[in-house]
């Protein structure tokens, strides 16, 4: 096997003992990387499967007001992209059998260099990458370099795309697809009701590999009511809210409240 099937592997694997995956994102630097490192420990501890370490960028354009504030707090207190991928090392060895991905904007690959950073990634024991303002059809060197380096470009279905886009972004995603919840940025409020039912219903046909789906997740119904519609929840702006209000105690019990029987 391939490590560019690692993503699909472990999430297929894991998913024969639980109903549905959580995915966990931080934002790398903030509140600073020595929190980051006792986050990482707190969210595998609590259960959670997979890794989303977000690198920070000045113009999150997909990102609601509490992750777009992390991203510029981290930055102001000096956060560079060698500081991002030292840290994936190190939480990497520290989890090996967590997968564990990167989530950033474009400009940052071409601020380090496509082939940089995508060699760096795979040192750092980085699965996959999500890129949101980075399209297909100008990837062709990022596409090119994941599968040198064994890395899962992960691509993202939106409510606005049509059935052929969302076939073409099949096409190209490996590991998995992530599926935003809804119309807009992150952080705000969803609609967990039929007309997502059917619109993920049509992602899974499609796509034929492990769906994740995030925005607006932030409690244990929301779960309850993707399972059986997702292999993946992701949570996100409600993770850096519960850190921000209760520290890592708030957080380690809100995953245990989340992972409960899931």
């Amino acid at each position: 096997m391939i490590n560019s099937d690692f993503l699909s592997s472990y999430i297929k694997k894991e998913r024969q003992a639980k109903p549905i995956l959580i995915m966990a994102h931080l934002v790398l630097g903030y509140p600073d990387f020595k929190t980051n490192h006792e986050q990482v420990d707190v969210m595998v501890k609590a259960g959670a499967d997979i890794i989303e370490m977000q690198i920070p960028f000045s113009e999150p354009i997909a990102d609601g007001p509490v992750i777009a504030k992390a991203n510029q707090l981290s930055l102001a207190r000096g956060t560079k992209i060698q500081d991002c991928l030292d840290f994936a090392q190190k939480v990497t060895t520290r989890h090996p059998k967590k997968a564990f991905i990167f989530m950033s904007y474009v400009n940052i690959l071409f601020m380090r260099g496509i082939a940089n950073i995508i060699s760096q990634s795979e040192k750092a024991g980085i699965k996959g990458w999500i890129v949101p303002d980075l399209p297909p059809e100008e990837a062709d060197v990022y596409l090119a370099e994941c599968a040198k380096h064994k890395i899962s470009p992960i691509f993202i279905y939106a409510p606005t795309h049509s059935l052929a886009r969302l076939k073409t972004l099949a096409n190209y995603s490996k590991g998995m697809i992530y599926a935003v919840a809804r119309k807009g940025i992150t952080g705000g409020k969803t609609n967990f009701n039929q007309e997502l039912i059917e619109r993920l219903t049509i992602y899974r046909k499609i796509a034929k590999k492990p769906l994740a789906v995030g925005f607006g997740i932030s409690q244990a119904e929301d779960v309850d009511f993707l399972i059986g519609k997702a292999d993946i929840v992701v949570i996100g702006s409600k993770l850096i809210e519960v850190l921000d209000e209760g520290g890592l105690t708030a957080l380690d019990l809100f995953l245990r409240k989340i992972r409960g029987n899931h």
